[in-house]
């Protein structure tokens, strides 16, 4: 990826590509986003795009690897109460559903298979040491510590946008979201406990 603009004004665009690109992605993933499209809502040209992100697969990489980092950022894991660390992240779900779509593309375009990035990209060294750390103090069930934080994530998706059986939505009233979270956090809790 090239470097990101210096100028305010730069800046400002390169933000507009990344928000207008992010959606693109999310809704069309990576062979169906369209640069024409991207460039056109956020009001830049193709020069421009290609001199910050370098090609389309350079702007994905830079979206999802960006939405890895905020979701490790914004949903810190809390090794010793992996229940409410699996609701943080429903709720996380719900307010930015192109984070889970974005994976999801990769998975499908990229990645059938194993890790869904490289493990020099892996953000997840801190979570696995965590969990292992609980676990060695008794807090959380024996196990593999991915395996722990991979079921842990999965359950937190259970609702999200690529549940194969109800994609949950922000617009839903609280009363819909509340019962999921309280189930969500036993179901965690009674799995993840130790033996």
């Amino acid at each position: 990826m090239a470097d990101q603009p210096l100028t305010s004004r730069g800046a400002a665009t390169y933000q507009r590509i990344l928000d207008v690109a992010t959606q693109e992605f999310a809704q069309h993933g990576i062979a169906g986003a369209r640069i024409e499209r991207i460039v056109a809502a956020a009001r830049t040209n193709k020069a421009q795009l290609y001199a910050y992100f370098g090609n389309k697969d350079g702007l994905f990489d830079a979206i999802f690897f960006g939405s890895l980092e905020r979701i490790t950022n914004v949903v810190p894991i809390d090794a010793t109460d992996l229940a409410d660390w699996a609701v943080r992240l429903y709720d996380e779900y719900l307010r930015r559903p192109d984070l889970i779509r974005l994976a999801t593309w990769a998975r499908l375009e990229r990645r059938p298979a194993g890790h869904l990035v490289d493990s020099l990209d892996r953000l997840d060294d801190h979570k696995l040491r965590a969990i292992a750390e609980a676990q060695a103090a008794g807090l959380v069930r024996q196990g593999d510590p991915f395996d722990v934080m991979a079921m842990v994530i999965a359950m937190s998706m259970a609702w999200s946008p690529v549940s194969n059986v109800y994609a949950a939505t922000a617009q839903e009233p609280p009363e819909v979201h509340e019962p999921r979270r309280i189930l969500l956090r036993e179901c965690v809790r009674r799995a993840m406990a130790a033996d």
